[in-house]
């Protein structure tokens, strides 16, 4: 995936958790739970964000916390989504 979706999806969860920071400043691997402090239920949230940014759904089996701790981990599911 190009920069521009990781623009994104960083734009979206900044908006949606209401993170005091640029998004630019958001790095592709930092470990969002770590860095930000995002738990499992505001991870929660970036996935509706995901669903509704791209149109797509997650089933609740989907779901790995691993997967979504990072910008360039939460590109490649939503890439593995669209192609599917």
């Amino acid at each position: 995936m190009p920069d521009a979706p990781n623009d994104a999806i960083k734009a979206m969860i900044v908006e949606r958790l209401f993170l005091d920071v640029n998004p630019s400043d958001i790095g592709d691997d930092d470990n969002l739970m770590e860095t930000y402090e995002i738990d499992s239920v505001r991870l929660f949230e970036v996935v509706i964000g995901l669903e509704e940014l791209y149109n797509i759904t997650f089933e609740d089996d989907e779901f790995d916390a691993r997967k979504f701790s990072s910008v360039s981990g939460i590109a490649d599911v939503v890439k593995t989504k669209l192609n599917e």
